[in-house]
């Protein structure tokens, strides 16, 4: 059985955004390597390390309706209300 699960890694991001209201993916994906391991980052066709894409799938399960993502900024952040 593997150490952590991509619902646990996504958990986690949910917990970080929480605190912040926002998340940048350059620093949450080293931050994964670290506390989780290298297996559930990879490096996407610039050449960049990025979160695999099963941990962001249940990570936008967790936060649909709160959180959208910024591509320009290349953040999370909190979906504003109109």
């Amino acid at each position: 059985m593997p150490e952590h699960t991509a619902k646990q890694i996504a958990e986690w991001m949910s917990e970080q955004f929480k605190q912040d209201c926002y998340l940048y993916q350059e620093t949450v994906v080293y931050e994964i390597a670290e506390k989780f391991g290298e297996e559930f980052t990879y490096d996407n066709q610039n050449g960049n390390l990025a979160i695999r894409k099963d941990v962001l799938s249940v990570f936008r399960t967790l936060t649909e309706g709160s959180v959208i993502w910024e591509r320009g900024e290349r953040r999370w952040r909190k979906r504003e209300r109109r």
